[in-house]
């Protein structure tokens, strides 16, 4: 879910494209015939499901993509975009459930195009990616094996990037002032007006203190890599691989959304996922054992990067919760969709305060401990 392509969220421009003007913009861009279309939910970029018509076969058929048109100001970082949309085919060709475009008629994977929102003139980058099917995991209630899959995934996908994925543009995911990048937390001081004063924010405030104070100068420590960076309940699907209502059985079918996607440290990737994952989940606290012992299966962790997973995992709880309060003071309408996570997000972080860093990281490292 991210908010700009630095630490200016309330700089970004959201496209605002009615169904007409999409369908018109597939068939311009990409030659293809809308037959359907609906708008998702989106953060900071605008989504459309759309179905084509094709005339291959007798009967002729169709084919299902998702139109991203990105917001006006990340669309000023092409090279950004083309990198993420270049892993995005790597990971496809790797194995893993991503997203692929479908080029345009003039054989690129994106296309920049005007759009008029207000009175000015703004350009948007557009993509037409292929449609996965699936569940969100934000939909279900994850078993302990998914989680364990969940973990294993997000190392797994940074290990395959930081080991093989070559690009002329790959700098451009150093993005130090970004503002989800997880290093940067302490940016958090500038939109923590958006909380008002309560004790949530409170709550924040000591989390962004301890944050500076603890992991801060232990980053040089940590073991760098590129990551997703959004790995969260909304972006990974899963599809059943059994009937039984009763005990199903989840495989992840999808990876969406590679528009957070920065260097960082393999210990940011499993921070992050284990705060999505303790979202839904109703014990929230013994969700990050699982998750890191999938990790861990592929990617183990050192003293040091245990060490900080408590404050990540805070860290990141405070990165959503206080984007969201600020992007929704700017954009009311999308109220609903940008505070998802503040349903149950302040519970959770003021639980993890109240428990205590040193039970909360017993209770994962006992959990994960028990899978070896």
């Amino acid at each position: 879910m991210s908010a700009g392509s630095d630490c200016r969220p309330q700089t970004f421009t959201k496209p605002a494209l009615g169904e007409k003007e999409a369908a018109e913009l597939v068939d311009r861009v990409f030659g293809l015939k809308v037959s359907w279309l609906r708008l998702l939910p989106s953060y900071d970029d605008q989504n459309f499901h759309v179905r084509v018509s094709t005339n291959s076969g007798a009967a002729g058929g169709a084919e299902e993509f998702v139109l991203k048109i990105t917001n006006s100001e990340d669309s000023r970082e092409p090279e950004l975009i083309e990198v993420q949309t270049q892993a995005m085919m790597f990971l496809g060709a790797e194995g893993f459930p991503s997203a692929t475009p479908h080029l345009t008629k003039d054989g690129h994977i994106m296309s920049l195009e005007s759009g008029d929102t207000g009175s000015e003139n703004r350009k948007f980058m557009v993509r037409l990616l292929t449609y996965l099917p699936g569940t969100p995991v934000a939909k279900i209630t994850p078993t302990t094996e998914l989680l364990f899959e969940i973990g294993k995934l997000a190392a797994s996908l940074d290990k395959a990037l930081a080991e093989k994925f070559h690009h002329p543009s790959v700098k451009s995911l150093h993005r130090g002032q970004f503002i989800w990048n997880l290093a940067n937390v302490p940016l958090l001081d500038q939109y923590i007006y958006a909380l008002g004063q309560n004790k949530h924010r409170a709550v924040v405030e000591q989390v962004i203190e301890q944050f500076k104070e603890k992991v801060i100068p232990k980053l040089s420590s940590f073991r760098a890599c590129i990551n997703h960076g959004d790995l969260n309940d909304h972006n990974i699907l899963v599809a059943s691989s059994c009937d039984s209502l009763q005990s199903p059985q989840y495989r992840v079918s999808g990876i969406l959304d590679f528009s957070d996607m920065s260097y960082g440290y393999y210990v940011f990737e499993v921070a992050i996922a284990i705060m999505y994952m303790m979202v839904e989940s109703p014990d929230p606290l013994a969700v990050g054992g699982h998750v890191l012992a999938g990790f861990e299966s592929v990617v183990p962790l050192t003293a040091q990067e245990r060490g900080a997973l408590f404050l990540l995992v805070s860290g990141r709880f405070a990165q959503s919760l206080v984007i969201a309060a600020h992007t929704a003071l700017l954009y009311p309408e999308n109220k609903e969709y940008l505070m998802v996570t503040a349903k149950t997000g302040w519970k959770h972080l003021v639980t993890m305060f109240e428990v205590g860093q040193e039970a909360v990281e017993r209770k994962w490292f006992d959990t994960a401990r028990s899978y070896t």
